[in-house]
């Protein structure tokens, strides 16, 4: 097998045959999957001279409390029928994250399609996101929204830029090329609307929502919100109140830092109503994505806590370091060092034995760094483990904000 650098002028082909085989590429989006493509950082996996598997990564940034991370998003990866556990994937992934480091990212993030294999390559799950399915009659909102605009795939440059422009809380994404926001909206033109306000002082869209239609009286899906101030967020939810008259049923995921539940009148009871109706009202939590540090030491020097201070030794494992030659230059983050956790962080290798010590994979010590959940908590669920002392020191000192991406693919 060979790991190189994708060639649209020769492997477009093949690339489209293994997309098909594994259900991504629809019929007239060839067009927009290779612009997918070719947009971001592509490798490809021969086996017997030809494509059977493609990574592809972008960069991008992650808000870590007030600090900006450099990121690397995982956009695709695909192996085809005759090439599935191999093992290419797995290594094709390394390779592809062992070059984005080389350039700069010092975290990546995925959308995960299950639970289980992105954990080969060091990845731990985010947090749990919650979707809101609701008929918007009942929003308990009083703001009487303005005309909107009409927003569609034309408007890329001013979707885009709002998007950037968002409230974003900790964990939250962004992605400068808008590349990334021309693929959402190319494979997203049937039945899609966006409507938004252009508040800016240069005429900007300031506050938006994208999402897509379905019948007469939906249920409509809504892709994302952009907005910039609570005024503009509440202003969209009249919106959605505003389609009521026609449409039955809304679903859309909460927004950081908003509990949406508040703004609904009677919640319980109109979901025992709707019970398995095309209609029904709920509540869905679920956590789809994943997180992992790919560069330790400059993690921890954008990592200021206020909340107190805590020095360990930390034994980390990581399984990338398996997927990658001996003479790669980065091999992952597995090693044994000295980590301080506070309002000035860093880490430096060696162990300390005046210290406890913390044991992790590089999925579990992601996941704490970020905040998905307190030392005590990843202990009794994932690969974490030391005296309890420290992991109550731990839950003290990493009281972050419940991290959200914001941005999906």
């Amino acid at each position: 097998m060979t790991f190189r650098t994708y060639d649209p002028t020769t492997d477009r082909p093949a690339v489209h045959r293994i997309l098909r085989e594994v259900g991504w590429l629809e019929k007239g989006k060839e067009e927009v999957l290779d612009a997918s493509i070719e947009s971001a950082r592509a490798m490809v996996a021969d086996l017997n001279g030809e494509p059977e598997c493609i990574v592809t990564t972008a960069p991008g940034t992650m808000r870590y409390l007030d600090e900006e991370l450099p990121l690397v998003e995982v956009t695709m990866v695909a192996t085809s029928h005759i090439a599935r556990r191999q093992g290419l994937a797995k290594r094709l992934l390394a390779r592809a994250l062992a070059d984005d480091v080389a350039d700069g990212s010092i975290v990546a993030r995925v959308c995960a399609f299950d639970q289980g294999f992105y954990d080969n390559v060091g990845f731990g799950m985010g947090g749990y996101e919650h979707t809101l399915s609701f008929d918007p009659a009942t929003l308990k909102v009083n703001v009487r929204p303005r005309l909107p605009r009409r927003l569609g795939a034309d408007d890329l440059k001013l979707i885009h830029a709002s998007r950037l422009a968002r409230r974003r809380g900790h964990g939250g994404m962004n992605y400068a090329s808008d590349a990334i926001t021309a693929v959402e909206l190319g494979y997203h033109l049937d039945n899609h609307f966006g409507l938004g306000y252009c508040d800016g002082p240069n005429g900007e869209l300031t506050h938006h929502f994208y999402g897509r239609g379905s019948g007469e009286r939906g249920p409509y899906y809504l892709h994302w919100l952009a907005f910039q101030t609570t005024e503009q967020f509440l202003e969209l939810m009249g919106l959605i109140k505003s389609l009521a008259d026609q449409v039955r049923l809304v679903r859309l995921r909460e927004p950081a830092g908003i509990h949406l539940q508040d703004l609904l009148d009677r919640p319980f009871k109109h979901q025992e109503i709707t019970e398995r109706s095309k209609f029904e009202n709920r509540i869905s939590s679920y956590a789809f994505w994943q997180v992992r540090i790919c560069d330790l030491a400059a993690c921890l020097a954008h990592t200021h806590l206020p909340w107190g201070a805590v020095r360990f030794n930390l034994h980390l494992t990581d399984p990338a370091a398996g997927l990658l030659d001996e003479d790669a230059a980065w091999r992952g983050i597995g090693g044994e060092y000295v980590v301080t956790l506070g309002g000035q962080s860093s880490c430096e290798p060696g162990t300390d034995p005046s210290l406890p010590t913390l044991t992790a994979s590089v999925n579990a010590f992601s996941r704490l760094w970020l905040g998905v959940r307190p030392a005590t908590g990843i202990a009794a669920t994932d690969q974490l483990s030391g005296p309890p002392s420290l992991l109550d020191e731990l839950d003290r000192v990493l009281r972050l904000p419940q991290p959200r991406p914001d941005w999906d693919f």
